[in-house]
């Protein structure tokens, strides 16, 4: 997979003077069912998360509170995105290796998945990612 394939994807965001809501419904507005929803909070001041990638499980990131930056790694090219708003979201596929670090105060990571946990799917040594993709290549 390429970095090509991971995107920014704006929800819905429905205005009110009460308050604005954003949704998001399973293969309507990301491109997978959401079998898991977890979320990364309290992150310190300069600690980076990720850093690994998985072999067959997309993910959808939203930053609801706060702001980050994730890195994201086809093992060829390394493309940044930057989330602060909670009606983004950014789509990764499988195959990309991905490093989320800048957590600003307060920060709320929610990241939706399309399968439950298990340790399989990781790749959590970047040197075995480097070389899987580079054995893939046609």
């Amino acid at each position: 997979m390429s970095t090509d394939h991971c995107r920014i994807i704006q929800l819905p965001k429905i205005h009110d003077e009460r308050g604005n809501l954003t949704f998001i419904e399973s293969s309507r507005h990301i491109p997978f069912e959401i079998k898991r929803v977890y979320y990364v909070y309290d992150v310190p001041g300069g600690a980076e998360r990720g850093g690994h990638a998985h072999k067959t499980l997309h993910q959808f990131l939203i930053a609801v509170g706060g702001s980050f930056s994730v890195i994201l790694d086809d093992g060829f090219r390394k493309t940044e995105f930057y989330l602060n708003r909670g009606y983004f979201g950014l789509y990764v596929c499988p195959g990309i290796w991905r490093e989320i670090n800048n957590f600003s105060t307060g920060s709320l990571c929610l990241v939706l998945t399309s399968d439950f946990y298990d340790e399989e799917d990781y790749i959590r040594d970047y040197d075995s990612f480097l070389a899987v993709c580079h054995d893939t290549v046609p």
